[in-house]
């Protein structure tokens, strides 16, 4: 009889995956790692991975351990000036909770048009104003994506 090897099992689309991943800055900050806890355990395709970040796994067998450097056009993309905006205290208090004493650097959640929501960074706060950052916190940053992959179904 012939030796049959098996191939492990490839990461698809739809794939629910156990692994480890570290999401870090290029030069070692780390953003979230499980690697010093339990590994995650999460289905592609659900949100709980930015999908660039799914993309990367896709095609992958089981047992691999690889890391990704992304640039940030693969990433969150690169810092869009257009996206630094004022906003008028007006707009600012109604989307507050009542008595906020805001600091330069806080991320605030405001109503989007349409019922969504979108997030800014605080980053200068006047009398009638107040300036904020609607890029994404990570955008324009090179990233490294690390992952090992457990078990793939």
């Amino acid at each position: 009889m012939p030796n049959i090897i098996s191939k492990p099992p490839v990461v698809t689309k739809s794939a629910y995956l156990t692994l480890h991943y570290r999401l870090a800055l290029v030069g070692g900050t780390d953003i979230v790692t499980t690697f010093n806890a339990n590994p995650a355990t999460l289905m592609l395709g659900q949100g709980q991975l930015a999908p660039f970040l799914e993309d990367c796994l896709i095609g992958l067998p089981e047992g691999t351990h690889k890391t990704f450097e992304l640039t940030p056009a693969q990433a969150f993309g690169d810092r869009n000036p257009d996206l630094v905006r004022p906003v008028t205290r007006a707009t600012l208090d109604e989307n507050s909770v009542p008595g906020a004493d805001y600091k330069i650097g806080d991320l605030v959640d405001f109503a989007a048009p349409g019922g969504g929501r979108f997030a800014g960074i605080l980053r200068q706060l006047g009398d009638d104003s107040a300036m904020f950052d609607f890029n994404h916190p990570l955008a324009g940053q090179s990233l490294s994506f690390e992952v090992k992959l457990i078990s793939v179904l």
